[in-house]
């Protein structure tokens, strides 16, 4: 069947949606016709041809569930994508226990309409997984090698999410409010030609921030070539950035190009980059001065037009101090910082996440799980997730593959998480007070002293960590900087 005799029926009762839903489906070459009530649905689905039901759940005269109870009486075998809320995200899931085969929920891209739809219809044949999970790492350990991965496959990228409340912001699943201001960082970072240095706990989706930064910009259509820095090797460093000529090395057996080549007129993302040597960041510096280069064994000097990420899981401010990472460097890269939040602090984007994995393990293992109980739920969202994503990712396997059933129970869970090991601690209440009694006599206390004792606590609690206490405190990690320096000084 080709695509132009496919018929999709949309079912939506917000004109608006409906007209743009529709609009868009028919720019991709299939034939839409929208109603605005379950009994217009109802009805043209016994009088007429549908490939596939674009249902809302929420409709004036009928709820989607009921729809598709009918439409399984009525032997219909055509699929079903649900349209959902964020809030109703539970109900979604009930309706593909009754046979829906994917849910989307608003606002979406309509590119993930398209994803969907042409997954279903059968228009992407490579397209085994669906498109809201095509940002999950589903490896829980090894990182990229080089340019490009040791085995010359881009790997998946670790995170999905969702962007103001959007079924997905390049590769991210989260509404939670740390993660809506992480958004409209990387849209202004991308919006700008300068270098961006992510900070963040591993696991946390540092490169997926930088592949996001990427596609949103003007150099889209350009090459995101990522080199992590912990897993080249000290000598072979130099090569894989600038590349090398033949006969410059032993094995260096043809020319070949290095990664800031490769990344020519697109963005270079130096993972991992407080774990590089000291003599490539001396070399590193002076590429960033005017961004020419000489390959290894060389004797010309070559321009490139790339732009630069980095990204660490490290303290930099303690690299620096241990002479481990050059101040200059850090500042030169440290243009645009973009701080990425632990699961522990994102909320209820935990419960998101594991809904998104639960189903596509489920689907690979070949079980029916679908959802979590309240009380798993409860469970998940108050450990506190030292290994952020990865760690989630692991549990969750580890649920599917070691029970059976459609919803996870929290005794499903693993004892870790169950019996308390790594929950939440409870917030400290000590805070810096504005004022101090004496007997009968109140004392203010100067405005420099309370802000120097609130800065201090935050990094503190943030481990030392300046760029995530200044996220948390609503301030550039410069202004951080700038305060330290300036009680040192006195």
């Amino acid at each position: 069947m080709t695509k132009e005799a496919q018929h999709i029926l949309l079912v939506e009762d917000t004109l608006s949606l409906a007209e743009m839903y529709e609009t868009s489906l028919k720019k991709e070459g299939y034939e839409v016709t929208s109603v605005d009530t379950a009994q217009k649905a109802l009805d043209f689905v016994e009088q007429g041809h549908t490939d596939l039901v674009l249902l809302d759940l929420k409709l004036p005269d009928m709820n989607g569930l009921d729809v598709m109870d009918v439409l399984n009486e009525r032997d219909f075998l055509s699929p079903v994508i649900i349209i959902t809320g964020h809030g109703s995200i539970n109900v979604a899931v009930e309706a593909m226990r009754r046979g829906a085969r994917d849910f989307l929920v608003k606002p979406f891209h309509v590119e993930r309409l398209h994803n969907a739809v042409a997954s279903e219809l059968g228009k992407n044949p490579n397209d085994t997984v669906p498109p809201e999970l095509a940002g999950l790492n589903l490896e829980s350990s090894g990182e990229n090698s080089g340019a490009g991965g040791s085995n010359g496959k881009r790997p998946i990228p670790l995170v999905v999410a969702k962007s103001q409340g959007a079924e997905s912001f390049s590769g991210f699943i989260g509404t939670s409010p740390i993660m809506q201001k992480l958004y409209e960082q990387i849209e202004c970072a991308a919006r700008s030609m300068a270098t961006v240095f992510i900070t963040g706990e591993s696991g946390t989706g540092k490169e997926v921030c930088a592949e996001a930064i990427h596609k949103l910009s003007s150099r889209v259509d350009k090459p995101f070539i990522p080199i992590n820095c912990a897993a080249i090797p000290r000598d072979l460093m130099e090569s894989e950035l600038f590349g090398h000529v033949k006969g410059a090395f032993t094995g260096a057996i043809a020319d070949r190009d290095g990664a800031v080549r490769l990344a020519n007129g697109g963005t270079l993302f130096l993972d991992e980059i407080a774990e590089m040597n000291p003599d490539m960041q001396t070399k590193l510096l002076r590429f960033l001065q005017n961004y020419m280069f000489q390959k290894v064994g060389g004797n010309k000097m070559e321009k490139t037009d790339v732009r630069i990420i980095c990204a660490t899981n490290r303290n930099p401010s303690i690299e620096i101090q241990a002479g481990r990472f050059r101040e200059d460097l850090f500042y030169r890269l440290h243009v645009l910082p973009v701080y990425m939040p632990p699961l522990s602090e994102r909320g209820e984007d935990v419960i998101d996440i594991a809904q998104i994995l639960i189903r596509l393990y489920a689907e690979e293992e070949g079980k029916d799980f679908l959802s979590f109980t309240e009380e798993a739920e409860n469970v998940l969202r108050h450990y506190n997730w030292p290994g952020n994503i990865r760690q989630l990712q692991n549990v969750v396997r580890n649920v599917v593959v070691m029970n059976d059933g459609d919803v996870v129970s929290a005794q499903m869970l693993s004892g870790k998480l169950l019996h308390g090991a790594d929950r939440k601690p409870a917030p400290e209440q000590r805070v810096a007070a504005p004022f101090s009694k004496t007997n009968d006599n109140t004392t203010i206390r100067p405005l420099a002293d309370i802000e120097r004792e609130v800065i201090e606590r935050a990094v503190e609690i943030c481990g030392g960590n300046i760029p995530q206490a200044a996220a948390h405190l609503g301030v550039s990690p410069s202004t951080v900087y700038r305060k330290k320096m300036l009680w040192a000084s006195k």
